[in-house]
């Protein structure tokens, strides 16, 4: 009798919630918000359970508001695994009502991780709007750093394991398995772009910094175009002008940005146009999904910076 109530109340869970994705790791209901931090949270939970993913494809923490699903999601949720303010700002009110009972594992104020200022006071964000990426001044793609990531596979299985102990020695075996495979990753992607780390390039988005910064490359720092306007007559010209001081052999937009705008940022230069995308939106979510993001940046970038004039 026992067991068919468990039964029942798993099922009504799932209809509640309306996500698929949410599997229950021995009654542990956990969600990542974006598909970064979602991968390395099913690295830390192979075996035992999935955890759900809150934003999917190329949905952008910076600016967002909950779908009712995505309520319900928080609501029944024990654990939550989230960059942090400076990213998911629009989690602020939700955290506080609908998901009081829950434990949220913040990555961004784990001990060890590293944290760069932020470049700019503006930078855009995936809508076109301006705003600063942090009340505190730290740059939030902290997941686009391999030893970060590492750190966060112990944060993770740290907090699992308080909320689910008979799983711990799962978590933590996991965890150290994950990072001995980053560690790896890492160097493989250091032989990837050390034949271009002399090769300046600039981007759209501010963040990168945390890649360049551990792979020795030579950023020139973002451009600062609004994805959805193109740039002034006036505005443009100081942008081309940038390029070809600075010699910069590659400018980077992401998916949101629309081919013209990027083509007439590099018009009169010699620069070549790369795409780069910080989330993975078109990547299968799972654990899989951070390891492919970190090798697909790394060969696109090589492969644009190694281009030659034509």
């Amino acid at each position: 009798m026992k067991h068919a109530r468990n039964v029942l109340a798993v099922a009504v869970l799932f209809v509640v919630l309306g996500n698929g994705n949410f599997v229950l790791a021995s009654g542990v209901r956990v969600v990542a918000t974006i598909a970064p931090v979602h991968s390395l949270v099913s690295m830390v939970m192979g075996g035992v359970g999935e955890p759900a993913l809150l934003l999917e494809g190329g949905e952008t923490p910076h600016r967002y508001s909950l779908r009712p699903s995505q309520s319900r999601l928080l609501a029944a949720a024990d654990v939550i695994v989230r960059i942090g303010d400076p990213l998911e700002s629009f989690l602020r009110k939700p955290l506080k009502s609908l998901a009081k009972r829950a434990s949220v594992i913040d990555l961004i104020d784990v001990h060890g991780v590293l944290k760069l200022p932020v470049s700019t006071g503006r930078s855009h964000d995936h809508s076109g709007h301006y705003h600063n990426h942090s009340r505190r001044g730290t740059d939030p793609h902290i997941w686009l750093h391999t030893s970060n990531a590492r750190i966060f596979l112990n944060a993770v299985a740290d907090g699992l394991s308080k909320h689910d102990p008979g799983n711990a020695v799962t978590f933590r075996r996991n965890a150290e398995t994950g990072s001995r495979q980053l560690a790896a990753l890492k160097q493989e992607i250091d032989k990837t772009l050390a034949p271009v780390r002399k090769s300046a390039f600039a981007t759209f988005h501010d963040a990168w910094r945390y890649f360049s910064v551990e792979f020795g490359l030579s950023s020139a720092g973002a451009l600062t175009v609004n994805p959805e306007r193109p740039p002034g007559a006036r505005r443009l010209a100081q942008i081309q002008t940038r390029i070809r001081d600075r010699q910069i052999r590659c400018v980077f937009a992401e998916p949101q940005f629309s081919g013209k705008t990027i083509e007439a940022v590099v018009r009169g230069t010699s620069a070549k146009i790369g795409v780069l995308d910080p989330l993975g939106a078109r990547l299968s979510p799972g654990a899989g999904l951070w390891p492919t993001l970190m090798q697909n940046l790394a060969r696109d970038i090589a492969s644009c910076l190694r281009q030659r004039d034509r």
